[in-house]
């Protein structure tokens, strides 16, 4: 007999009537010969009036106290949720994140899953019964309540799935599925059909809230289909799988996350082990860096940029304080009114002139770009909070993601590929008995023979970076990682890509005439390095992989010139004549993460 986990967000049970249509949905998934695991999140609005009670009793509560208090709203669901089933004819019993056997560490209000000891659930199963499970909570060694933090309860019905070997996991939410941006912000958004692990985790981690990242790094290790759906509709929803929409569209979706934070750091002294100095500093403090860009400044020292959610800005200064002192740095700039505009597609690493098209619908659109950064899959860039919504709409219009693409693919067409034969690259992990959250990498890997060109002195208006890239592209370079890092003099930016290195002369030349036309301080070029990248799931959650990436690195006294950073990656250029030494070193220090 099939398995199905089905979760339910706070807004499918945010009444009694609501809590009554998820009961039925359930009910009738048993029916059809399913044995069914609810997974429910607290009732909507009832989080934030224990936090407003929290609040009201006193500033700063201990964290292990609040796990204890935001738990019992996930409470209040099961038991109801559990009662609305028995009242229409049919068994359920509900069960506490402790009574499901989740074990989590220690870390209250973030804790990751250890293990989840699967028998009571599945005895009751055995017996015909509904299991409604309690979202977002756990316990730790001690019998402490903990919970998983933002997104909790998806990450909860992921790894239900994974341990029990679900045939799938219906998220049921109040919107119909995945969409191309947020809805909300852009009503010509389109519902996809079908979205990629590697996709969906790019664009959850910047803050498209209809799933979290960590539910996709289970979903994605573990090989666990993701069926997301509407609470209040049998609309058909969007899947979660290795496969993408799209064998040719080179974007799938677009993102904005509005709160962020920029933190400059000026003139770090361009010598092995200053970026671990300043990155081990912010991930003592367990705080998410996000575009992370460390570039040439003049005079051979570097500049070192990166974003944090606009919350952690000033705890982001307070752990750098110290940093900066004993490494002697020129300066620290920040800027709390910035947002961050994304596209993802995992076509782009066979098209040429995606990132040009992004900067030429921005220059379009009269926004201006204070960074960049790019991954394999993802373009970012760094734009004014209040140019934010515009910046979205032309990167929309741009790629024309409104339009289903002419090769989409349905999930039936999916599947029947997968019926017949058809070979999809997939990874799925093995299921440790004691770390199920711990971290996945798949690869470390060296791109030898590459050169880095830099443009110094980049002037802050918005087109700069539109007629750079396609004036590269109509050379016929073809360009691998693109940094743009704020330097703070009179507003101007430093840009660098690579290239191959027998690109360079050519790639020089371009660019020096890009400098005279606008006016630029400079160009650089060097030859010889190589990129060095770890790819894995869960990079950014996992902070401490480019703090021990950086302190590989300067043990083994290799520079880093260029730094850039994604959910799936994270790439430092280096001298070529350390590759060698670096990927051994890497090599070395992740061996127990390589999946």
């Amino acid at each position: 007999m099939s398995l199905i986990v089905q979760k339910f967000g706070g807004t499918s049970v945010a009444d009694v009537e609501k809590i009554r249509a998820a009961a039925r949905k359930a009910i009738r998934a048993q029916r059809q010969g399913h044995r069914v695991v609810m997974v429910v999140s607290a009732m909507g609005k009832n989080t934030d009036r224990l936090l407003e009670l929290a609040q009201e009793v006193g500033p700063n509560p201990p964290a292990r106290e609040m796990d204890m208090l935001l738990s019992t709203g996930e409470q209040v669901s099961v038991a109801l949720v559990a009662m609305a089933i028995n009242a229409l004819g049919s068994e359920a019993v509900s069960l506490t994140g402790g009574q499901i056997g989740m074990q989590t560490d220690s870390s209250f209000s973030k804790a990751r899953i250890r293990s989840i000891s699967t028998e009571r659930i599945e005895r009751l199963l055995d017996e015909g019964k509904i299991v409604v499970a309690a979202g977002f909570q756990g316990i730790d060694n001690d019998l402490n309540i903990t919970t998983l933090g933002r997104g909790g309860s998806d990450t909860t019905a992921v790894a239900l799935a994974a341990v029990l070997k679900a045939d799938a996991c219906e998220i049921y939410t109040d919107v119909d599925g995945v969409y191309t941006t947020d809805p909300r912000l852009l009503p010509e958004a389109r519902r996809v059909d079908v979205i990629s692990y590697d996709e969906m985790l790019e664009l959850a981690s910047l803050g498209a809230s209809v799933m979290h990242n960590r539910s996709i790094e289970f979903a994605k290790k573990f090989g666990v289909p993701i069926h997301v759906r509407s609470s209040f509709s049998d609309t058909e929803g969007t899947m979660i799988v290795t496969e993408q929409e799209s064998g040719t569209a080179p974007v799938s979706g677009a993102a904005m996350t509005p709160d962020e934070a920029r933190v400059t750091v000026l003139g770090v002294p361009d010598v092995p082990g200053m970026s671990l100095q300043i990155f081990s500093a912010i991930a003592e403090k367990k705080i998410a860096v996000d575009m992370v860009v460390q570039n040439i400044g003049d005079g051979g020292k570097a500049d070192v940029s990166f974003t944090v959610r606009r919350d952690d800005l000033q705890a982001t200064l307070l752990a750098l304080a110290p940093v900066i002192e004993a490494i002697g740095v020129e300066g620290v700039t920040h800027d709390d009114h910035v947002s961050k505009i994304s596209v993802v597609g995992a076509n782009m690493p066979d098209q040429a002139g995606v990132a040009s098209e992004m900067f030429r619908a921005l220059a379009g659109a009269g926004v201006n770009i204070q960074m960049i950064t790019t991954s394999e899959i993802k373009i970012s860039a760094l734009v004014p909070r209040d140019q934010a919504s515009i910046a979205l709409r032309a990167v929309h219009e741009g790629f024309k993601l409104h339009e289903k693409p002419d090769d989409a693919k349905s999930w039936s067409q999916i599947k029947a590929d997968r019926e017949a034969g058809v070979e999809v690259e997939t990874l799925i992990s093995r299921l440790r008995d004691d770390a199920l959250e711990a971290l996945t990498l798949t690869g470390i890997s060296v791109l030898d023979h590459q050169a880095r060109v830099t443009l110094m002195g980049v002037p802050d208006r918005p087109g700069i970076a539109a007629d750079m890239f396609e004036r590269i592209g109509a050379a016929g370079i073809s360009v691998d990682m693109i940094v743009q890092g704020y330097d703070g003099e009179d507003g101007s930016t430093s840009v660098s890509f690579t290239v191959p290195q027998d690109a360079l002369e050519a790639s020089l030349k371009v660019a020096e005439a890009i400098a005279a036309s606008h006016g630029m301080r400079g160009v650089q070029g060097v030859r010889e390095i190589a990129k060095v990248t770890v790819s894995g799931i869960g990079l950014r959650s996992h902070t401490h992989v480019a703090t021990l990436l950086f302190e590989t690195l300067a043990s083994a006294d290799i520079n880093v010139d260029m730094i850039s950073t994604s959910e799936l990656q994270v790439n430092a250029v280096i001298s070529s004549d350390a590759a060698d030494t670096a990927k051994r070193g890497l090599e070395k220090v992740f061996a127990g993460s390589l999946g």
